[in-house]
């Protein structure tokens, strides 16, 4: 049996777990709401090991891919503040996505390359150049789904250290704009209230940004200098 398919084998099995012991159910806003003050007590009392315990928790599941980011995040603003919060979520969530990014390249990328090779040729050549501008702009983006980034990243050519630097910058504003929700999590009813569209539409404009100053200083160099 190839390592691939054992390590696919054991990926769904702790995916499957994860659904099978109901504990989807457990990371919701409501039970965040109501524990939170069991939480903050847990915390004061052993702060390094909880927030320890929390940044592990947090890279397992972001390398999983399971969808327990969003509370997560909410619950790292509520339990341990924004600025302690932003931090552990900005480099557990970074340091998980990289996990899933290797995963995904590990499993996918060479049958990928079989298949689609001459397809992904020119899209190799635009990672080549601007790759940590396309990282950086998807994960600027909320509706991106967080794993979609992930595998699409993980069939290019794109250097592991660069997609970590640039996930870890583009997603800093969403993951403060949700820890910061966290510390108000009591007046929150819903987790869709948080990325509403005009907040969605906030990130889309900072993420086409960097676009629009690549095209103009790239115009500005094509254009002649006057003596």
């Amino acid at each position: 049996m190839s390592k691939k398919i054992i390590l696919i084998a054991i990926l769904a099995s702790l995916i499957g777990a994860f659904f099978y012991f109901g504990l989807h159910e457990v990371f919701n806003l409501q039970y965040l709401q109501e524990k939170r003050g069991s939480f903050i007590d847990q915390y004061n009392a052993n702060p390094f090991l909880i927030a320890g315990g929390f940044f592990l928790v947090y890279v397992t599941f972001t390398a999983l891919s399971l969808p327990a980011a969003a509370i997560l995040t909410l619950g790292a603003g509520a339990v341990f503040g924004f600025w302690i919060g932003l931090i552990v979520v900005s480099f557990a969530s970074t340091i998980g996505a990289t996990l899933a990014f290797l995963i995904a390249r590990y499993v996918f990328r060479d049958s990928m390359e079989k298949k689609f090779g001459m397809q992904l040729v020119k899209i190799n050549q635009g990672v080549a150049k601007d790759g940590w501008l396309y990282c950086f702009s998807a994960r600027l983006i909320p509706a991106f789904p967080f794993f979609v980034v992930n595998c699409v990243m993980a069939l290019t050519q794109l250097k592991t250290t660069t997609y970590y630097w640039s996930s870890q910058l583009g997603m800093l504003a969403g993951t403060a704009v949700f820890v910061n929700a966290g510390t108000q999590i009591s007046t929150i009813e819903k987790i869709g209230d948080i990325a509403s569209p005009k907040i969605i539409g906030s990130f889309l404009l900072l993420a086409i940004f960097p676009f629009i100053a690549k095209f103009i200083m790239s115009k500005i160099r094509k254009t002649p200098s006057e003596n």
